[in-house]
């Protein structure tokens, strides 16, 4: 019979699979590996505030991100700086600020490694439900609008003629990934959790011909990434975060791998069909 923390940890990694394939999509097209860079570094500042106020931490994190994830879309509207400098300064500046407090709070104790490259074996039922949470949420959302999200992120100018409210769904869309960052910390870390977005979806995207194939590939594939690291951490004893990451990036290998082959024959078949019809 399967562990509960075993059974927990494998419920919690095919939720975050499954939201962060279509929002890892959405971050692939709209180039947002950076934001979801400045999320997780600045993630230590959520952790302490939330133990400080004697809260859950994960919850923390949630709340954090998400608060974060505001500021950045209200800076950006703003357009007083570039996107990458209004990243780097609120990321940077909420990892500085989170280490001055910890020094200064002594009883206070935080497994840096845990943060720092995750532990889903730890993840407990409360986790789980936020787990649930986002899934329903993220779901319900994309339900009703992945065509408007879609057209916000190809081509938000001809989204806003067409009379889509391009400034709120980005703010959806941004709290929506900034919650998949702060929970997918919990699996594989604040150093890692952007690879569960972007991996995926760069995995899927050679074999996808529409928007919908590559968020359906993506999920596809980080369910496979993830049921392949705990396999793997439980056959050889390695951190589980770090395996499901490492089984993501073989994928990624593989799947290019054979695009190029495919690419290939498909190039030598039709150099062999144009010569044929030369020779006729």
């Amino acid at each position: 019979m399967i562990e509960a923390f075993l059974l927990r940890a494998f419920l919690a990694g095919l939720g975050i699979a499954l939201v962060a394939g279509p929002l890892g999509a959405f971050v692939v097209w709209r180039r947002l590996a950076i934001f979801g860079e400045a999320l997780a570094h600045s993630a230590l500042l959520g952790v302490i505030v939330a133990l400080l106020l004697k809260l859950d931490p994960t919850l923390g994190l949630v709340v954090f991100a998400a608060l974060l994830a505001t500021a950045l879309w209200t800076l950006e509207e703003q357009r007083l700086l570039p996107t990458d400098t209004i990243l780097s300064t609120l990321a940077h500046g909420a990892l500085a600020v989170g280490l001055v407090v910890l020094s200064f709070v002594d009883w206070l104790r935080i497994d840096l490694l845990a943060y720092l490259f995750g532990d889903i074996l730890a993840v407990s039922e409360g986790d789980l439900l936020l787990v649930l949470g986002l899934v329903i949420v993220v779901v319900v959302v994309i339900g009703f609008c992945w065509r408007s999200l879609v057209s916000i992120t190809l081509d938000p100018d001809i989204a806003r003629v067409e009379g889509v409210p391009v400034r709120a769904l980005r703010l959806v869309l941004d709290l929506m990934i900034a919650g998949t960052i702060a929970l997918g910390m919990k699996l594989v870390g604040i150093v890692l959790v952007v690879s569960l977005l972007v991996v995926p979806a760069a995995t899927a995207r050679p074999w996808a011909r529409t928007p919908e194939q590559m968020a359906l590939l993506g999920s596809a594939v980080g369910a496979a990434a993830t049921t392949g690291g705990l396999f793997l951490s439980a056959a050889v004893d390695v951190p589980s975060g770090p395996a499901i990451v490492t089984v993501a990036v073989a994928l990624f290998a593989l799947s290019h791998c054979l695009r190029g082959w495919r690419d290939h024959r498909r190039e030598r078949a039709r150099a062999a069909l144009a010569s044929r019809e030369r020779a006729h």
